[in-house]
């Protein structure tokens, strides 16, 4: 479908490269690293506490880290639409270097808290390499692409906490953020030179730019169709991991907090999904690939409600919680990395809007799952929470059964 927006050429220096040359391992590296710092601070809190008196402010350096990433993606991540897109990128990646050095030497807590948010904003950057390596490969191969390079999103996001606590452990808290600049000054100068020279052309202004975003909304129905899926399955996967950790300390489980911390590792195995879920795509199996990964985020809620159901010992219960874990984030992974493929087949003008507004509409199922996770375990216990995961997951196999159904698959 054409893009509503105003139209925006690009025009690479290089012609596309073939599938095999582009460079997926250094993307997904550079994702990686990028977005650790989204969720380092939780498991930072206490040190971070101690060290800079934040008093009623510490509970709000995720937050705020958070915050600075949904500015990021409406206010930043579009301009890949309207300027060069390497030295954007390139400015962005030398900037949140900038930021996490900050971060690391922060004498003050309004220092470390702007620095946070600042933090937070440049880590939209993550939303800029996506489609940039996408746009390196050809349609034919552009999911495996896309889900090689989630993979990594996934894989930072899941070794964030765990690594968090064991440098800041180590060596203090400023040292994690030390390291992250680091690492991220060393993937950004092994990728930046092979990023593609794309150099959009009769683009708009900035303010007509942002305007079109709604207009995308309105007119790209495999955008929203997607958004709605994996809002859906966000909002699941937000209430079970916001609750299960709570789940796990207590009776009769009372695992400690380096068990959980271990536990947590239980969806890392799924980052090989996103891949696989791309070149099922690639293929032309986005529909049922789709619906498998719907149904296993169902039978994994089915399988989280009976881990603690009466009978089942305290071994099976730990050992069906993190099978659960596992296909919950591997149907989240591949339903979302289908997303990304079938939301980058639309006008290339466009992908750095619609790659914004993919992960920031979801990003609204995550907060709603997380809020409501709270509630459901104080009021109905981890049955509720189950069954909301539930809903949610059986919801998004609805309409995407509905809209299969109407013709309307992506």
């Amino acid at each position: 479908m054409d893009s509503p927006t105003i139209q925006c050429q690009t025009a690479p220096r290089t012609a596309t490269p073939p599938a095999h040359s582009v460079p997926t391992a250094r993307f997904a590296a550079m994702v990686a690293v990028a977005v650790l710092p989204l969720y380092a601070s939780q498991t930072l809190i206490g040190p971070l506490d101690a060290s800079l008196h934040l008093g009623a402010w510490t509970t709000l350096v995720t937050a705020l880290t958070l915050f600075g990433y949904a500015v990021g993606l409406v206010g930043l991540v579009p301009l890949i639409d309207r300027l060069p897109n390497r030295p954007l990128i390139a400015a962005t990646l030398f900037a949140q270097i900038a930021c996490l050095a900050l971060a690391a030497i922060a004498p003050l807590a309004p220092v470390f808290l702007a620095a946070s948010f600042a933090v937070g904003v440049t880590s939209s950057v993550v939303q800029m390499l996506v489609p940039a390596a996408a746009s390196l490969a050809p349609p034919s191969s552009r999911g495996k692409v896309v889900g090689n390079v989630m993979s990594g999103l996934m894989l930072g996001i899941l070794l964030s906490r765990p690594l968090a606590s064991v440098i800041g452990g180590a060596f203090g808290w400023r040292a994690f953020y030390a390291v992250d600049a680091l690492l991220l000054a060393a993937v950004t100068l092994a990728v930046v030179p092979r990023l593609p020279d794309s150099r959009p052309v009769g683009a708009p202004s900035y303010a007509a730019l942002l305007a079109s975003m709604v207009r995308l909304v309105a007119h790209e129905p495999v955008l929203r169709r997607r958004d709605l899926y994996q809002g859906l399955l966000m909002a699941g996967f937000n209430a079970f991991w916001s609750s299960v950790a709570i789940v796990l300390t207590r009776a009769p489980l009372g695992l400690n907090s380096t068990s959980v911390a271990l536990f947590a590792l239980a969806g890392g195995g799924s980052v090989f999904i996103a891949p696989l879920a791309g070149r099922a795509g690639d293929r032309g199996w986005s529909k049922p690939a789709s619906m498998l990964a719907h149904a296993v985020a169902i039978a994994a809620a089915l399988m989280a409600a009976l881990a603690l159901a009466s009978g089942v010992s305290r071994a099976a219960s730990i050992v069906m919680l993190a099978v659960a874990a596992f296909f919950i984030d591997g149907g989240v992974i591949a339903d979302q990395a289908l997303g990304r493929r079938a939301i980058n087949l639309l006008a290339p003008e466009s992908r750095g809007r619609v790659n914004g507004l993919y992960t920031g509409l979801f990003f609204v199922g995550s907060a709603v799952g997380a809020t409501i996770a709270g509630p459901a375990l104080a009021r109905w216990g981890w049955p509720g929470v189950c069954v909301a995961a539930l809903g949610f997951f059986a919801a998004a196999a609805g309409l995407h059964l509905r809209d299969s159904s109407r013709g309307r698959d992506a």
